[in-house]
């Protein structure tokens, strides 16, 4: 049955192979049964109901990729939206948790309408090639700066704004969770992020025990307990559609548009999945399967559900077919009922975790035309506003006026479209609807 449905024999694989990626991808990815329940948490979301909401999130839309699109990519709540939904919607413009998963819900609505369009081509060419790598660039140093600043790192300061804080217990910590999680990626071990989320939390038990004056910063009371369904339906509907949130709705669905196109992109490079066009192989299914995960997280619980980069590592370990996606989708199930073990697991733990990340989403920036300022400037622009004024909504807004801007007084029409002009009139209305209003 996996045989014929797959087409495993056709895309040169087989069942072990398939099975074996699945569960590498898993290793790969596991770390956001951790993290997203933390940086959700600083919203005041309930962890151990965001940890129910990631791990079926991550099930049903993987699964539905695999069965669906029939492509090898895992889909879960994705790093940088997150980070988005909390810092900068949640804490940024006072938005109740509740509104926010509604925004999240409609940005999901709008994405399958697009997925299943043709809008979305327009709306992809309208967005220049120099904005998408820069956007991935801000969110990467943004998830970064929150790794640091959670570790204690980085602190406030009254003179310069930032700086580094104290040497202690925590701090030191962190920088060994920081080389040992990058040695393990280095070496290449499978799972050696997850690894390194492991080791850093055993590394932090000691603190506020036997050394260091902080208080204790590691704990937990059982291992085994029922999923925590509490944030289901608790989005508000109507609330988010209010004119004031259409930036919010706008930031979640271009960054999660662009974030699943980057991957389906990088994927299908590295596994020569593509059609005949050269395109990603089966990418409008892909992109509404997306769509779809997006739409059911703000029901569910969870900031946006998008593709997976991680991915990769089941092409790399020889995964063809959606069958890969499938297992790793499944191997996510027992950890519903595994979700107290994740209290032991302290921010300081995640915190290497979030600067690799970090380290990863930089790779676009040597694709950045830097010799050429009028692409430059708004590049530049995009990526260090995102990070520098917790926003990505910023980042974005910023890019897209000063590219346009650039590229008229230069007389560079043919590098503007109306698509372009449009994206931008949507941005001054972002402009003033969240900080005007």
């Amino acid at each position: 049955m996996f045989e014929k449905y797959f087409e495993l024999r056709e895309n040169g694989t087989n069942l072990k192979t398939e099975i074996l990626a699945g569960i590498t991808v898993f290793l790969a990815m596991g770390y956001i049964v951790i993290v997203n329940p933390i940086i959700l948490g600083q919203a005041g979301l309930p962890q151990s109901g965001v940890a129910t909401a990631t791990i079926l999130i991550t099930v049903f839309s993987s699964i539905l990729m695999g069965v669906y699109a029939k492509n090898p990519i895992a889909v879960a709540p994705g790093m940088g939206l997150n980070a988005y939904f909390t810092f900068s919607v949640v804490k940024g413009m006072n938005v109740t948790p509740e509104v926010a998963l509604g925004t999240v819900f409609w940005s999901g609505v709008f994405f399958v309408i697009l997925s299943a369009s043709n809008i979305r081509s327009k709306i992809v060419e309208a967005i220049p090639k120099q904005l998408r790598y820069a956007v991935s660039c801000g969110i990467g140093l943004f998830i970064a700066v929150i790794g640091f600043v959670n570790a204690g790192f980085v602190v406030a300061s009254p003179a310069t704004l930032i700086t580094q804080g104290a040497l202690n217990a925590k701090t030191i910590t962190f920088m060994l969770g920081l080389f040992l999680t990058s040695f393990f990626l280095v070496k290449k071990i499978p799972g050696g992020t997850l690894l390194g989320i492991i080791t850093t939390t055993v590394l932090a038990i000691p603190i506020g025990r036997f050394w260091g004056s902080e208080v204790i910063v590691s704990s937990f009371s059982k291992i085994i307990s029922m999923p925590d369904f509490s944030l289901f339906l608790k989005l508000e509907l109507l609330e988010s559609l209010k004119l004031v949130y259409v930036p919010v709705i706008f930031s979640f669905l271009f960054t999660d548009m662009f974030d699943s196109l980057s991957t389906f992109m990088g994927v299908a490079e590295a596994g020569n999945l593509l059609d005949k066009e050269g395109n990603p192989r089966n990418l409008k299914k892909s992109l509404l399967a997306d769509a779809i995960s997006t739409l059911i997280s703000g029901i569910l619980g969870s900031s946006s559900g998008t593709s997976y980069i991680e991915s990769a590592a089941g092409v790399n370990a020889g995964g063809r077919t959606g069958l890969v996606a499938v297992v790793a989708g499944l191997c996510f199930v027992p950890l519903l009922f595994f979700s107290p073990l994740l209290s032991l697991v302290p921010s300081l733990a995640t915190a290497p975790v979030l600067v690799l990340v970090g380290v990863f989403m930089m790779v676009p920036i040597t694709k950045i035309n830097w010799y050429s300022l009028d692409d430059a400037v708004p590049a530049f622009l995009a990526a260090i506003l995102i990070p520098m004024t917790y926003s990505i909504t910023n980042g974005i807004v910023w890019g897209m006026l000063s590219f346009l801007v650039l590229k008229v007084l230069s007389k560079k029409y043919h590098e503007v479209n109306l698509g372009l002009v449009g994206v931008c009139i949507l941005s001054v209305i972002a402009l003033y609807l969240g900080h005007f209003h």
